[in-house]
Order: C-alpha cells, then sequence, then structure tokens
C-alpha cells in the first residue's frame, strides 16, 4: 500500500513535518486499520441455544444416540445427535455421544465460517453472530436470507424481525421453530 499519500495529508493538517515517532505511530495505525480480523467463532451463547433447540435426541439407555426423521418432513433429513444431517445418517444410524459432540463441534465452525463469509465486514456483535450462527445451523440460508441482507445494511431491528419468517417445515408452522426463532432474535437484540 502507497502510504504517501495519508503522510502528505497529516503533514498538512499538522503544518509541520512528521517527527520520526509521527512516523512510526501513524505506521502502526495503518498496519492496524490494515489487519484482517480474526475469524469469528460461535461464543458460548451461541452453542448453548443450539445444543437447547437440537437437543441430543434419541440418547439411548446405554448411551448411544439413534438417527430420527425429520419432525417436519417425518422422513429426510435423518438427524442424529445435535441436529447433524448429511451422507451415512439414516435409520439405524448410531454414534456415540463423543461423536455427537465433535460432529457439533465441526457443524459450529463451518456455519460459523459461512456466516462470516455471508456478512463480510458488516458491524457485528457476539449475540448477534451467535444468533446468526444459530439461524443458518437450523435453516442453511444465511447467504439468500433477507434478513442477512438488513443486517449488513446495518437494519438491526428489520433483521431482527426477519427471524419470525422461518418457522415453517413441510409446509407447517412448527411450535418448536417459533420458539426457537423468538430465542434467536432475543439474543440478536441481545436481550438474553
Amino acid at each position: 500500500m502507497n502510504r504517501t499519500p495519508i503522510f502528505a495529508a497529516v503533514r498538512h493538517l499538522l503544518a509541520r513535518p512528521l517527527r520520526e515517532a509521527d512516523v512510526r505511530a501513524l505506521d502502526s495505525a495503518i498496519d492496524a486499520a490494515l489487519e484482517l480480523p480474526a475469524p469469528l467463532a460461535v461464543g458460548p451463547a451461541g452453542v448453548a441455544l443450539v445444543r437447547r433447540f437440537e437437543g441430543l435426541a434419541r440418547l439411548r439407555p446405554d448411551g448411544m444416540v439413534e438417527a430420527y426423521p425429520d419432525p417436519g418432513t417425518g422422513g429426510d433429513p435423518w438427524t442424529i445427535g445435535w441436529g447433524a444431517t448429511g451422507p451415512g445418517i439414516g435409520p439405524g444410524t448410531v454414534w456415540t455421544r463423543a461423536q455427537c459432540d465433535a460432529r457439533l463441534e465441526a457443524d459450529l465452525a463451518r456455519h460459523a465460517g459461512e456466516v462470516a463469509e455471508a456478512i463480510g465486514a458488516a458491524p457485528t456483535s457476539q449475540p448477534q453472530f451467535d444468533a446468526l450462527v444459530s439461524f443458518h445451523y437450523n435453516t442453511g440460508a444465511i447467504a439468500r436470507a433477507t434478513l442477512t441482507r438488513l443486517h449488513i445494511a446495518g437494519d438491526h431491528e428489520g433483521a431482527a424481525q426477519e427471524f419470525s419468517r422461518w418457522v415453517h417445515a413441510g409446509g407447517k408452522v412448527m411450535k418448536g421453530l417459533v420458539r426457537r426463532r423468538e430465542a434467536e432474535a432475543t439474543l440478536y437484540r441481545g436481550e438474553s
């Protein structure tokens, strides 16, 4: 990056030549401004929200966890553990609790990365990010949702109101999704 115009502008504003200490301070400030932010990660509130609504369903007395059909469709996608879906998960799939926990950690990291990519440099608080990750974890819709566009535009109240539109599964309003979206909107607003 060519810093000459920045230094020239500062010299002009100060109406004096820059001292060595001024140059070091400006260089340091420019370097800090150019650093890429650390990748966003879902925080404890986001993890707790996902765990609360995904649940560890079908935990057997022997400690193993069985796959179950999607509540909205009664079939696909089959789910196991903390809401894991995908290839190899279907009727008869059984995992250990450790497998479920490891998959949750990996899925949360992947979804957090996708949310970070979708929102770009938009100012985002940790509660907002956590709510967006929970939403995306459940819907997979962060890249196409109006709430994402509203968040990026800085219309945080409008974005918070959009959560309530995502309560249908299998063509029906699902009470569990209504509760989840309310919790996500509350977290997004920083109210919990």
